[in-house]
């Protein structure tokens, strides 16, 4: 996948089809937005995904810089999908100010040579955000593209947002934060050293230290999943800053892998946060952290067993019915 990043000069070679938007997590409304051009590239046309760095709210100070997806985990999942062209468009004030009209001509279809365009129905763009879905249409034929104007998708019948999905993060509802999003709530990283405290007591654990970027659910014990070397595995995850045995004040992503005792500082792993047990708390002494410990391990297990029963349940069921 091609990234342009940086720079308001570019051009993409061949006709696109394009999707704008602010993709804050690529959740299931994003996801049926993309569809509608990955579909185009039979057409022969480049799949292409146009997005603001950083966000409008973010520039203009109506929203926190905190992040649902970071660069990283962003691109990576673009490129899973098949996009064959990400734009990270520069957002300046000066940028911003662009007229609505000059933007669709000079860069959706100057720049982009854009051939069909998907947008949601909120879309805006240009000075003060006066374009929308309305202009888009209107200047669709003398510019040339065709213009597919996205319905928002509805979960337990509310629209799926952005908005939505960091409410259920912000508050621990990861179940339903994944409900939102189409798959487990997660946080990359690169495994550091700890202060090794769990492989003193049997119970070692692997460390990550999350993006300043990365919105983060509230301090506490979690259900996890660690995806590793091709492999998923269970786990219990604690996020926040381990009050017993550390002074350091910086938040960390703590996980217990099930049956695994290898040392990988270094690698870079994924976790995902499955569902939420118990607030961070503060024990009188190592021992009592360890009691804990050994309870959040052993509820874990039957917490995945009784996961992995659910899932042999509606393979069986598929089976049955193909």
């Amino acid at each position: 996948m091609q990234v342009i990043h940086g720079t308001t000069e570019f051009e993409t070679e061949g006709k696109c089809a394009v999707a704008i938007g602010k993709f804050d997590g690529i959740h299931l409304g994003h996801q049926e937005l993309l569809r509608h051009i990955l579909e185009q590239k039979a057409r022969g046309w480049k799949a292409v995904v146009f997005t603001f760095d950083p966000p409008p709210a973010v520039l203009f100070g109506t929203a926190q810089d905190k992040e649902l997806m970071i660069g990283e985990e962003k691109r990576a999942a673009f490129e899973k999908m098949g996009v064959d062209v990400l734009v990270e468009f520069p957002l300046s004030y000066e940028t911003a100010a662009i007229l609505p009209e000059d933007f669709i001509r000079g860069t959706l279809v100057k720049k982009m040579h854009t051939a069909y365009l998907a947008a949601g129905t909120d879309v805006t763009f240009g000075s003060r955000g006066a374009g929308n879905a309305a202009l888009l249409h209107r200047m669709a034929e003398p510019c040339g593209y065709e213009v597919h104007i996205i319905d928002k998708v509805c979960y337990n019948g509310k629209e799926v947002s952005s908005t939505g999905v960091r409410q259920a993060v912000e508050e621990g509802r990861m179940e339903e934060a994944a409900c939102l999003l189409g798959a487990p709530y997660e946080i990359w990283g690169t495994v550091q050293h700890g202060n090794r405290f769990g492989r003193t007591i049997g119970m070692p654990t692997v460390n990550l230290i999350p993006s300043v970027k990365k919105l983060l659910p509230p301090r506490g014990v979690y259900y996890s999943e660690v995806f590793l070397e091709g492999r998923r595995m269970a786990g219990i995850t604690n996020i926040g800053y381990k009050p017993t045995v550390s002074e350091a004040g910086r938040i960390g992503v703590e996980t217990y892998i099930y049956d695994f005792d290898r040392e990988i500082y270094g690698e870079t792993i994924k976790v995902f946060l499955l569902g939420f047990k118990r607030p961070e708390q503060k024990f009188r002494d190592a021992d009592e952290l360890k009691e804990q410990m050994g309870r959040d391990i052993e509820e874990g297990r039957q917490y995945h067993r009784l996961l992995q029963g659910r899932a042999d349940i509606c393979k069986a069921a598929d089976k049955r019915k193909g």
